[in-house]
């Protein structure tokens, strides 16, 4: 039987046997743990807030600042040809800027100053982008095409993209370390901030994601696929998220509310990514091994989109009881993975989870 993409968007899914599979993310052990979903408990007020928080507006103010401080950080020196492979990748049009909107809206949560997180949230871009040139060499997803433009290493060659990337991962962190206003933002916490950017990057983290991607390890089973997902694009989320908290002095436990919140809503972004590429025969993305659909069936993926759509508000629950409307950016975004409905200084997002999707599940 169809499942219902409507009815999965306006009531949470009841798995059909008791053998359906629940995911949350350990912090710790950096892998999906096997629990049981609790309902989504946040606030009716917060609920009922977020429908009316204008996200559009929100992002819309937020790029052209981050592209200020990208376009000042990435100015090109010689060798010409290798920082023009940077800001090609890094100023592509139809660009998100998800990572670091999230980290400033983590900042902004605890009543900080945008302009401590400015630099940390530029770096965050650098390293997405770095990420998407290694992701669409021909040794790794093969991609010849990203957001309808042709990839850098398809525009300046394969060894310009790999060692433009390679650079951009250094450039980022050293931004971090040499912007970040010392008198916003502890020397203690920029330390934190550069650990956790370098574990992101690393053989634990994003690295790890693309090695079990190639590997084919998402074909075994839906632990599987999700851990690929977890740590191909949830890492980059999470260090979005939780990063945003230390550079405004988050303590410890709510460092750990915006790490699992972070590394969920990664991880939808790519379910629906997975939902649409599938049920519109890969148009305008490329297809990787990590596929949710082709591995579990596109009705349980629709399943899990909205499980972590629940999880991911659940997360923000104490935060809204605490702060307010502050946290309405961070929920917003929750709705926005699955919905994608606006544009954004002419950047089109791709529809979201609609009817196509449902008429894939028959």
């Amino acid at each position: 039987m169809a499942l219902s993409v409507a009815s999965l968007i306006s009531t949470p899914v009841i798995p059909k046997t008791s053998k359906s599979r629940h995911f949350a993310f350990n912090s710790h052990k950096h892998h999906p743990t096997s629990v049981s979903l609790r309902p989504c408990s946040a606030s009716l007020a917060t609920i009922r807030a977020s429908t009316s928080f204008d996200l559009r507006s929100y992002r819309t103010s937020l790029i052209s600042v981050i592209e200020s401080e990208l376009d000042a950080a990435l100015t090109v020196h010689y060798p010409e040809n290798m920082y023009e492979a940077m800001r090609y990748s890094v100023f592509r049009s139809g660009a998100k800027r998800a990572p670091s909107i999230m980290c400033i809206a983590a900042c902004e949560l605890f009543g900080a100053l945008r302009a401590a997180a400015l630099p940390t949230a530029a770096a965050l871009e650098m390293i997405h982008a770095a990420s998407h040139m290694h992701d669409d060499l021909p040794c790794m997803d093969a991609a010849p095409v990203r957001r309808g433009q042709p990839s850098t290493h398809a525009q300046y060659g394969v060894g310009v993209a790999l060692l433009s990337g390679d650079a951009l991962f250094p450039l980022g962190l050293g931004h971090t370390a040499t912007k970040t206003p010392s008198d916003l933002v502890p020397r203690e916490a920029l330390v934190l901030v550069l650990k956790e950017i370098s574990r992101t990057v690393g053989c634990t983290g994003m690295a790890a994601g693309q090695l079990l991607d190639l590997s084919g390890a998402a074909a075994k089973g839906e632990l599987e696929v999700l851990h690929v997902l977890e740590k191909k694009f949830g890492e980059l989320a999470e260090c979005s998220a939780v990063c945003g908290g230390i550079l405004a002095g988050a303590k410890a436990d709510d460092q750990a509310k915006l790490r699992q919140y972070g590394r969920t809503v990664g991880v939808l972004y790519e379910l629906v990514d997975d939902v649409l590429t599938e049920s519109n025969g890969s148009a305008g993305k490329m297809r990787s091994n990590a596929s949710v659909v082709r591995t579990l069936g596109m009705e349980r993926a629709l399943e899990l989109v909205e499980q972590f759509k629940a999880k991911a508000k659940n997360e923000l629950q104490i935060f809204g009881d605490r702060y307010g409307d502050r946290v309405l950016p961070l929920y917003s975004f929750v709705d926005y993975a699955v919905e994608r409905g606006f544009m954004v200084e002419g950047r089109e997002e791709a529809g979201g989870v609609t009817p196509a999707a449902s008429a894939a599940s028959r």
